[in-house]
């Protein structure tokens, strides 16, 4: 017996941290990767789906993110569970219970909308967990396994939502580690899949995160894939093996530049990223450059945001410091209200204001033309 676990589609993704270019291309992207988690399944001749949680990002979408969201699972060979999370919850505004979903539905989507145990064929039930309300007040998921009733001889997929227990302790939704691996040991439940944590994870043995099918923020680790579980019927033993669906990257690259040679390395690295289009760069600065070598730093940033999806400077943790003299403006021949502001802003570059005199001169020295002299 082999089925497909997934979670956290987010679906409907506003992406207001890309560009209004950028942000199109991201939200076809979680679409066209149900496409893909619908291949993968039947590439892998599974027996059914199962997302845990968060297929929505919202409860409150324009009506076009259920109607492609339903032509890509129309496609699909397979059956598909849904189980609510915190970000489509089903309460009284749930998107389950609008007339654009309820009136549309694919056969072969069912929506695992009450706490309990679902028979999915002869050999595998599920046991979910759904949520009601974005702030549970109890475990859910202990809840659920505290009403399990007695085995129907069924293998048991449990198909809960949220962080575990020890990691937020002042939630009161927070999963009890202890009380789900106890279900796992004494098998009540045969594997656990959870959504929230949006990192591929194997939380425990038998216990499992498959993370976001595309990446939705720098700090997720290996996000992008779904796992395939295989069940073996003779042994009682569960195989996992992830695979990769996604395809948008975001990209931490450290970067110290102190010199021409090192905006050459960081230049040539940015080139070689591949699919740039579906890449967010977040760059860590350190060192020091001059006035023409910042210039230079800008020119290059502003030349790859064309290329890539976005790239920004990670503020928080760069250090990068610019020095500069009034004779790296020599050549320009500045004289009059210009020199005299040139010779302001460098003095600023040791002050409070260093950054905002250092962005003035480097811009102050492109808009001249001096950056492409000195390249």
């Amino acid at each position: 017996m082999r089925f497909v676990a997934t979670a956290d589609w987010q679906l409907g993704m506003p992406g207001s941290f890309l560009p209004d270019e950028a942000r199109a291309r991201f939200a076809q992207a979680r679409i066209d990767v149900v496409r893909r988690i619908g291949e993968v399944a039947a590439e892998q001749q599974a027996d059914f789906v199962v997302v845990a949680g968060d297929v929505f990002d919202s409860n409150q979408l324009h009506r076009s993110v259920v109607a492609r969201a339903f032509d890509a699972l129309a496609d699909w060979s397979v059956p598909v569970y849904l189980l609510p999370g915190n970000h489509d919850c089903l309460d009284a505004a749930s998107i389950y219970r609008s007339a654009e979903f309820t009136g549309a539905v694919p056969d072969g989507v069912q929506v695992l909308d009450a706490p309990g145990v679902y028979p999915v064929t002869s050999e595998v039930e599920l046991v979910a967990a759904p949520w009601f309300g974005k702030r549970p007040l109890t475990d859910l998921v202990a809840d659920v396994l505290a009403d399990l009733p007695e085995s129907s001889g069924r293998r048991r997929v449990l198909v809960g939502h949220g962080g575990l227990l020890g990691i937020d302790r002042d939630d009161p939704a927070a999963i009890d580690l202890s009380t789900l691996t106890g279900a796992l040991a004494d098998r009540r439940i045969d594997v656990a899949i959870l959504g929230d944590r949006h990192s591929t994870t194997e939380a425990a043995d038998r216990l499992w995160y498959p993370g976001a099918p595309e990446v939705t923020r720098h700090r997720e680790t290996d996000p992008g894939q779904v796992l395939v579980v295989d069940l073996d019927e003779r042994t009682g033993g569960v195989e996992v093996t992830p695979v990769r669906v996604g395809r948008w990257t975001f990209l931490t690259h450290g970067a110290p530049l102190n010199g021409d040679a090192d905006l050459d390395d960081l230049e040539r690295d940015l080139d070689r990223v591949p699919d740039k289009h579906l890449t967010v760069v977040r760059l860590t600065l350190t060192g020091t450059l001059t006035i023409p070598q910042r210039a230079r730093l800008d020119d290059l940033l502003e030349r790859a945001a064309d290329r890539f999806a976005h790239i920004f400077v990670w503020q928080r943790r760069s250090e990068l410091a610019v020095r500069g003299e009034a004779a790296d403006f020599g050549e320009l021949g500045l004289t009059g209200f210009a020199a005299e502001a040139v010779a302001e802003l460098t003095e600023e570059l040791s002050g409070p204001e260093a950054e905002e005199a250092a962005d003035a001169l480097g811009l102050l020295y492109r808009l001249t033309g001096a950056a492409e002299m000195s390249r």
